[in-house]
């Protein structure tokens, strides 16, 4: 044990920091500290861990070893502390910790008996969001609508909310999915943009492309040929609408009331004979003003009209009548849609002047009876 002399000059040596000493003064080393903090870099809201680690502290059963921490949002106790990085913007930290040993209540009085050390952390920026951008369909006639989905994505999960815009027509929604309208929008390509923002002002687009295509007009309406009606049976009267034509003209009549905005041309042939006989009677007429022509082609198809209006109440603006240049006693009808061009589908026929060919009466022959 030393003599208080002896301890005394130890303790004075010591504090002088003489590297030799007598014999018998024990040197205490000045205790040392590092510090780290892990992780070394974090965004904002994760938390930082620092330690402390002191070197050198005496073994002496009544030393007492005391920490303290300092820096930005740090709070520590003991050997650890943690950094709070919450409200800390983007950049470099540090943060400080300081041990002291000594008699309990006068840690670090003595030389030696202090040490302190840094550690460093970064606090990163948010990454922005990223986003894509998609449309089904892509192709859509005009008015028609396309859903657009937007893909967003946030490195750092942030909570992110979405916008759409489209350069014509219009488009609503919100969050993932919305929709695009094309009405009043042209034909062809519209760009539609998807925005993604996250809560700390960044953000992302991406479009996303539909093309309106018009349509294709509708296909050209053309004449439709209906029924025939025969006129050969009945040699007395070969121009006149008996029962069996009348069947037929009841059909073009049906045919007439379900499409109001169709017409019908019905078109008079004759045979040969009639043919040469209308001829011959119109250069006899041409010589003889009161002489009289008769075109059976003619006069089959105003007859076959008059039935229409008279007896099935067909407005006579509905029915055109026409002959035509093929050989028969006969009348061919034609349903002609609204839009259809009969003169081009049917060719070959030429307008009745119905002016100066009028329908025939119908009464019975004298002195037999008929029941056509």
């Amino acid at each position: 044990m030393y003599s208080r002399d002896m301890k005394t000059l130890c303790l004075v040596l010591v504090a002088a920091s003489f590297s030799l000493l007598p014999l018998g003064c024990k040197k205490q080393p000045p205790i040392t500290l590092s510090a780290q903090a892990a992780p070394p870099a974090v965004f904002p809201g994760e938390p930082v861990t620092a330690t402390a680690t002191a070197g050198s502290l005496s073994t002496k059963k009544n030393n007492s070893v005391v920490y303290s921490w300092s820096g930005t949002g740090v709070t520590g106790n003991g050997t650890t502390a943690t950094a709070a990085t919450d409200s800390l913007t983007p950049g470099s930290y540090t943060v400080k910790a300081e041990v002291k040993e000594g008699k309990k209540g006068k840690e670090g009085l003595k030389p030696g008996q202090t040490a302190d050390a840094t550690a460093s952390f970064m606090v990163k920026e948010f990454e922005p969001p990223t986003i894509s951008c998609s449309a089904s369909p892509t192709t859509i006639k005009p008015g028609d609508t396309s859903t657009i989905t937007a893909t967003g994505a946030s490195p750092q999960n942030r909570p992110l909310t979405y916008s759409y815009s489209a350069a014509s027509g219009s488009v609503n929604g919100s969050g993932t999915t919305a929709t695009f309208n094309s009405t009043g929008a042209s034909t062809g390509s519209v760009d539609i943009t998807c925005s993604v923002s996250d809560d700390k002002t960044h953000t992302a687009t991406s479009t996303a492309t539909v093309t309106i295509v018009a349509p294709p007009p509708p296909p050209q309406p053309h004449a439709q040929a209906l029924c025939t009606l025969s006129f050969d049976t009945d040699k007395t009267r070969p121009t006149r609408v008996n029962n069996e034509a009348k069947a037929c003209l009841d059909e073009v009549a049906l045919d007439l009331q379900k499409q109001a905005d169709a017409k019908v041309v019905i078109v008079g042939e004759s045979d040969a004979k009639e043919k040469a006989k209308t001829e011959k009677e119109a250069k006899y007429a041409a010589k003889h003003k009161h002489a009289k022509v008769v075109d059976a082609a003619a006069l089959r198809a105003v007859n076959a009209k008059a039935y229409l209006v008279e007896e099935k109440g067909i407005d006579a603006s509905r029915v055109t009548v026409a002959s035509g240049t093929e050989d028969g006693q006969k009348v061919e009808t034609y349903l002609v849609p609204a839009g259809a061009n009969f003169s081009y589908d049917v060719q070959g026929t030429m307008p009745v002047d119905e002016s100066t060919v009028k329908a025939e009466a119908r009464k019975p022959l004298s002195g037999r009876h008929h029941h056509n």
